[in-house]
């Protein structure tokens, strides 16, 4: 892999104990080199301050609501869900310390057609909610989705026992992510690293001879590349610059947050999972205790 351009991230890692992870993109190698294990008990952990008491009154009001509205309080039927689709949401800007919503409201679901349009479609009317004509007309007529692509290339027997419901959960009706992302690695590195990371992935790919996996790779390199810049600008919408590392425990969590939340504005997985993220919270070296993980304000640009 391409050494990393350290002359601009540097100053973020001091009191952290060096290794490979230096060099290059590694989350494993820095957790290795800067995890001190812990062996207490819970005589450390405090109670909900107000702030977090408030909110999460707020937060059982409005599933309260819900409930009393029939199941969803608010729905999108025009907007497609993309990591920049929406502006930013807040419960309550002024108490939140950790903030993103999957759309720009909370408890408004978010529209998502590229699994399958019928399933988009057959959730909102099941809800109350009339689709937008106009997006039935695009997601069938111009953009493939998920569950047709899937379909198209079935056999016949597999239709058959699609149809006949001899087998469920195919993958046409499943139609949604299950994405489980390293997402420490953008407080580790921020964002601009990983994008020249991803550069330099896409520069390797391939000996020059463009077969169909290499093709496929690069178009999805590019993808991933482009999704890269597009947390940043979700994550400036919020206030927040991630494209260099975190330089506090708050920005740490937050980072990775937005690393997560990112991926729920795109994929309605039932398992999307935030990933074990504990070990680098609580990462650190001897001169840094786990309790002031990333404190190092006086780096804060």
């Amino acid at each position: 892999m391409k050494q990393l351009d350290k002359t601009d991230v540097k100053t973020y890692w001091e009191g952290f104990n060096g290794g490979d992870w230096q060099d290059e993109i590694n989350v494993r190698d820095f957790i290795q080199h800067n995890l001190t294990q812990y062996n207490g008990d819970e005589s450390f952990l405090a109670g909900p301050t107000e702030a977090t008491t408030i909110l999460n009154n707020q937060v059982l009001n409005l599933k309260k609501q819900e409930r009393a509205a029939g199941g969803v309080l608010d729905a999108d039927t025009k907007v497609v869900a993309t990591v920049t689709s929406h502006g930013p949401g807040y419960l309550n800007k002024d108490l939140e310390k950790i903030v993103g919503l999957q759309t720009d409201k909370p408890f408004k679901r978010a529209f998502m057609p590229f699994g399958g349009i019928r399933m988009a479609e057959d959730a909102l009317k099941s809800y109350g909610y009339t689709p937008d004509p106009e997006m039935h007309k695009i997601f069938t007529e111009y953009h493939k989705t998920h569950n047709q692509g899937v379909f198209d290339v079935y056999t016949p027997d597999m239709r058959k026992a699609r149809h006949y419901k001899i087998v469920t959960g195919l993958p046409d009706a499943y139609a949604r992510g299950r994405i489980v992302a390293d997402f420490p690695r953008i407080a580790i590195y921020g964002i601009d690293a990983l994008m020249a990371a991803k550069k330099a992935d896409f520069e390797n790919i391939g000996d020059g001879e463009m077969t169909d996996d290499v093709i496929r790779l690069r178009e999805q390199v590019s993808d991933q590349y482009r999704a890269l810049n597009d947390m940043k600008k979700m994550a400036a919408s919020y206030g927040y610059d991630i494209s260099k590392p975190a330089t506090t425990a708050q920005e740490a969590i937050q980072w990775i947050y937005f690393g997560y939340l990112a991926a729920v504005k795109t994929q309605n997985g039932a398992a999307m999972s935030v990933g074990r993220i504990d070990t680098t919270i609580d990462a650190s070296s001897n001169a840094i205790s786990s309790a002031a993980f990333w404190t190092r304000a006086k780096h804060k640009s």
